[in-house]
């Protein structure tokens, strides 16, 4: 594929009109790899120490993983073979690698030299990587994703319900916002996607989804000439692993602490239930004093109840500035 730079999507009113919130078995695979790859948020950590070592025992044992793994990930870009938009989100992630597969190896090693212009010897000489590349994405499905991807994926589609009422009331605008620090309206049809100093891609006329998955940042895919996506970042499954003030449990008790800490953005009831592992029950009473008391709002939007931090919950949730010293 034809390595296009990407800082800026020029849209129109059609783009946005037609443009669309989506889950994809196979973005969230490619999420969760570059997961085990890089330093994580501390929030990542557990889920990380729990599968890495199997991970690497498998690159030890499959020394094209590890070569294709070095050669495919850079600073600002990744191999397009490796990372492109699933044709379908709803499709499954076998039938996407089975199209990965009919790559022949000049167009990989055309992919991976954007990345890394020389490769390792062992790529120049082996055959079928786009096979290779397929086994060793279905063994991150199989072995890291897959076991949980139900409540994954229930907690996929709240955050997009979430982004959803969030586009009715706050425009375009208020949604990219809220997608990551990089992200934002430009006005006259620009979004700004990322800050690396390339050229504007024009999307007018053509395919935009917004792809929710567990991963650490924004990054853009694309499966030219006419289909783009924003991949976005949901903590999800992650955020019941973040580190709690004491302060803050000490006030709430720490179910309730984790529900008004979790609520920093929209979320359903039934996604609080799969983040907490709290009941139905436990949860929607701890939503009731929380709300009742101020720290949380609440919405319905179509068949869900939304929560989120009041002004005054995300005060009580930050941490406290430290008590200046008095001089003497």
């Amino acid at each position: 594929m034809e390595a296009k730079p990407l800082s800026e999507f020029l849209v129109d009113a059609d783009t946005l009109a037609n443009a669309r919130f989506a889950t994809s078995e196979l973005t969230e695979t490619v999420s969760a790899l570059k997961l085990l790859l890089r330093p994580v948020e501390p929030w990542f950590r557990a889920w990380k120490d729990t599968h890495r070592p199997a991970f690497e025992a498998r690159l030890a044992a499959e020394p094209v993983w590890a070569a294709l793994l070095d050669s495919a990930f850079g600073r600002s870009w990744s191999a397009d073979f490796l990372t492109s938009l699933p044709l379908d989100p709803d499709a499954k992630i076998a039938d996407e690698l089975d199209l990965m597969m009919r790559l022949d190896d000049d167009e990989v090693r055309a992919d991976l030299r954007v990345v890394r212009e020389r490769l390792p010897a062992i790529l120049e000489s082996e055959s079928a990587l786009a096979a290779t590349a397929a086994d060793l994405l279905m063994w991150v499905w199989t072995h890291t994703v897959e076991p949980d991807w139900p409540r994954r994926r229930r907690l996929l589609q709240a955050d997009i319900v979430s982004r959803t009422a969030r586009l009715s009331e706050q425009g375009w605008s208020g949604v990219l916002r809220g997608l990551g620090p990089d992200v934002q309206w430009l006005g006259d049809g620009r979004i700004q996607v990322n800050r690396w100093d390339y050229p504007v891609t024009d999307v007018r006329g053509r395919s935009l989804m917004f792809i929710a998955t567990h991963t650490q940042r924004v990054s853009v895919s694309w499966r030219l000439p006419d289909r783009f996506a924003l991949t976005y970042p949901v903590t999800g499954i992650f955020a019941g692993t973040a580190v709690l003030a004491e302060p803050l449990v000490e006030l709430l008790g720490r179910n309730r602490a984790r529900i008004l800490t979790t609520a920093i953005d929209p979320i359903s009831t039934t996604a609080l239930v799969a983040t907490t592992g709290l009941s139905l029950a436990t949860v929607s009473d701890h939503l009731r004093v929380l709300t009742a008391a101020g720290l949380l709002e609440r919405r319905r939007s179509g068949r869900s109840v939304l929560y989120w931090q009041s002004d005054t919950g995300h005060r009580v949730t930050q941490a406290p500035p430290e008590t200046p010293q008095q001089l003497t």
